[in-house]
């Protein structure tokens, strides 16, 4: 049995899946990988994303292990978050996924790009015969 933020799981995957789903959650996680970050400059890397939505997700993430909050005593207070040993580890399984996908997709792309030009001929000649020849069939 797994959990993450309370809920129960019988498969890792679905677990996995659900602590970076969400339209802000890798990019919170992939922000914090190069190191520690104050909220002001977290905010500021991630365009579009309020102050709430940031909160939220970070506490999500600070209850569930993968990221530490370290307030600092300054007026006013600032908070830096980093990731933990935890988070560290998910962000490898992630670059590892993000490879993966590289990857497949270039793999399609390629192999469309090749189809592709090697139908361009026939579709270039049925194209020309189309506009020469308006009634021909093929």
């Amino acid at each position: 049995m797994y959990t993450f933020d309370g809920k129960a799981y019988d498969c890792p995957f679905d677990c996995f899946i659900d602590i970076i789903k969400g339209k802000w959650r890798t990019s919170i996680l992939l922000a914090l990988a190069d190191g520690p970050v104050f909220f002001a400059k977290l905010q500021r890397c991630l365009p579009g994303i309020s102050a709430k939505v940031l909160t939220e997700n970070l506490h999500v993430f600070d209850r569930n292990g993968l990221v530490r909050r370290n307030v600092h005593a300054t007026v006013p207070p600032t908070v830096e978050y980093s990731l933990t040993d935890r988070g560290e580890k998910l962000i490898h399984v992630m670059q590892g996924i993000n490879g993966w996908v590289d990857g497949f997709f270039w793999k399609i792309k390629r192999d469309c790009l090749r189809a592709t030009a090697s139908l361009w001929g026939s579709v270039r000649t049925s194209y020309c015969r189309w506009l020469l020849f308006p009634g021909y069939p093929g």
